[in-house]
């Protein structure tokens, strides 16, 4: 029986490969423009065929799809277009457990926080970042493993996981630290992570003692950058070591002249009004923060600083809480000790004394009142047969307890105040006011949002490394998947603040505050047909999703093209 052979059309079709690929595109051309795999293979040496840079890249994917742990990078690749992602056409099984090791074990080799900030300068010079304000802080990632390799004598290379202050509130777990520095809300331009009990104040100390050569990579020598980071920042040592940078931090509460600027800004009166500085609409039962400010200075380890006193009309839960208690308490000693006050007596005199001794027990959270009043009562013994009983005359104690309404308000308006600490100055070349001190502060909630970033699980995953030093490896491709992700982001909002061009939000609704997450869900149903080395755009990107591809300086090429790059240029804001 003679077999028939397939018609040309299905012939034309054999070995055709369908992908869907969603945003991973996009950040594929995101880490080309960085040169992302070529900065790594140029520190990193490695024998292996597998480059470094290539393992890195497919890690960081890996990341931001947060479909599969990173322990799968072998199964999350073999559903993918490996050479439309990593720009060479791999086999998914050369992406081991052996030769991801090998790649990791090579990076800490070679230092991944060399390669962290050379990554930051490049993106600085490719994306046109304004690193005159770099954010600082850090975060803790909780591990269960026992790592007890960090606990000899000569612990292995790398961070040591141990037990520490747990940021996560998981103080029965070990864990390491990670610090960040960021510019623009929360694009990090160095980082790397650190021992698991590492003190805040002493990381800031030796971030701020080579701050300065890491700025001077992006161009800016000293005076020409605001340092900003918490309170931990705020000790002798710290602040001896930030000069000759300027800074913004904020004045620890225990420290005696942080009471001292509250209490005379709360006393004066004098303040300036700020109002909102929030940039997201807020429901009407939970409006947003009204800020005032009040200009001063305070003197610590005999020097004189700048000392901004914030007051947010969202007063400070625990401080408030700790008001609350000192009006609760003044209450109830106030009541006790009229308790042993008699209520009644037969002479007036005696009466008004104790009224008077009464009127003594107010304090400064509570006035007591006291008046005396008469009032007729029946004599004691037998009443008579007729006429009226006879009667005598007793005199009332009458006490009432008030809040004193001015102190208790002065105490709620203490509980809502913060003060900024600075050397920035008021006037001349790189002043700011008050207002430009707490918007520079308040940045820092952008490194705050790169830990939650750092922690999802649906981006990490729990950590499965056991060794120190590929943690210190793997938190470096953590930190550049985040680099990614900011930039993604940063791109869509420069885009719409200069093209006044809003971007599709969530319900339907159109947005100026486009964030890398709605990207990821709009960017989706795409359809690429592979044929060798030709692809084809079987779906088009739609309206919603092409609006998010042109804000990234994208187009629909991104998903046919192994070396498109994403385009840097940003239209100039009209005007």
């Amino acid at each position: 029986m003679k077999i028939d052979s397939p018609p040309a059309e299905l012939k034309a079709l054999e070995g055709m490969e369908i992908f869907t690929h969603g945003h991973l595109p996009a950040a594929a051309a995101f880490c080309r423009r960085l040169g992302l795999v070529d900065v790594i293979n140029n520190i990193v040496s490695s024998e292996m065929q597998l480059s470094a840079g290539v393992v890195v890249q497919a890690m960081v994917l890996d990341t931001l799809s947060g479909r599969s742990p990173l322990y799968r990078l072998k199964d999350f690749l073999a559903a993918e277009d490996i050479e439309l992602l990593l720009g060479e056409d791999l086999p998914a099984c050369a992406f081991s457990d052996i030769n991801i090791g090998r790649s990791l074990d090579a990076i800490f080799e070679a230092g991944p926080t060399k390669i962290i900030t050379q990554l930051g300068a490049r993106a600085t010079a490719a994306f046109k970042l304004d690193t005159s304000v770099p954010s600082y802080d850090t975060t803790s990632t909780s591990l269960w493993g026992d790592y007890r390799a960090c606990e000899t004598d000569t612990p292995a290379p790398g961070s040591v996981i141990t037990w520490g202050h747990s940021k996560d509130h998981r103080p029965d777990l070990k864990q390491f630290m990670t610090e960040l520095l960021c510019v623009e809300r929360g694009v990090p331009i160095f980082g790397r992570t650190r021992d698991g009990n590492a003190s805040d104040k002493n990381t800031n100390n030796e971030i701020l003692s080579r701050i300065s050569s890491i700025m001077a990579k992006h161009g800016l020598g000293p005076g020409a950058f605001v340092y900003v980071a918490d309170s931990a920042m705020v000790t002798k040592p710290n602040l001896e070591a930030v000069e000759p940078n300027l800074f913004v931090s904020r004045l620890p509460a225990n420290y005696n002249e942080c009471e001292r600027a509250i209490r005379t800004a709360v006393h004066s009166g004098q303040w300036a009004p700020i109002g909102c500085l929030s940039e997201t609409l807020t429901k009407a039962q939970r409006p947003c923060a009204q800020y005032k400010s009040f200009e001063t200075s305070v003197t610590l380890y005999e020097k004189t600083y700048r000392a901004v006193v914030i007051h947010s009309s969202s007063h400070d839960k625990r401080r408030q809480k700790k008001y609350d208690k000192l009006i609760a308490k003044s209450t109830k000693s106030i009541t006790k000790a009229l308790k042993k006050i008699p209520e009644f007596y037969a002479c007036q005199a005696d009466a008004k004394a104790s009224a008077q001794r009464a009127e003594k027990l107010s304090e400064d959270l509570h006035n007591v009142k006291a008046s005396v009043c008469s009032e007729q009562v029946r004599k004691r013994g037998r009443p008579p047969k007729k006429g009226p009983a006879p009667t005598r005359t007793r005199y009332k104690l009458v006490c009432e307890v008030t809040e004193n309404t001015a102190e208790v308000q002065r105490l709620r308006e203490l509980a809502g105040c913060f003060v900024l600490l600075s050397n920035v100055p008021i006037e001349g070349e790189g002043a700011m006011d008050s207002v430009a001190v707490l918007k520079t502060y308040k940045g820092q909630y952008g490194v705050e949002s790169d830990f939650a970033f750092l922690k999802d699980p649906l981006v990490v995953n729990d950590v499965f490394l056991k060794t120190p030093s590929r943690i210190d490896a793997l938190g470096m491709v953590l930190i550049i998947a985040l680099m990614i992700w900011r930039l993604m982001e940063r791109s869509m909002r420069a885009y719409v603040q200069n093209t006044g061009t809003l971007l599709p939000g969530w319900a339907n609704r159109v947005t100026d505050k486009p964030t890398a997450f709605m990207m990821s869900t709009a960017v989706v149903g795409i359809m690429v047909a592979r044929i060798g080395h030709r692809r084809s755009l079987l779906r088009a990107p739609g309206e919603r999703p092409m609006a998010f591809l042109i804000a990234m300086g994208l187009d629909s090429t991104v998903f046919i093209d192994p070396q498109y790059k994403c385009d840097t240029i940003i239209p100039e804001k009209p005007g």
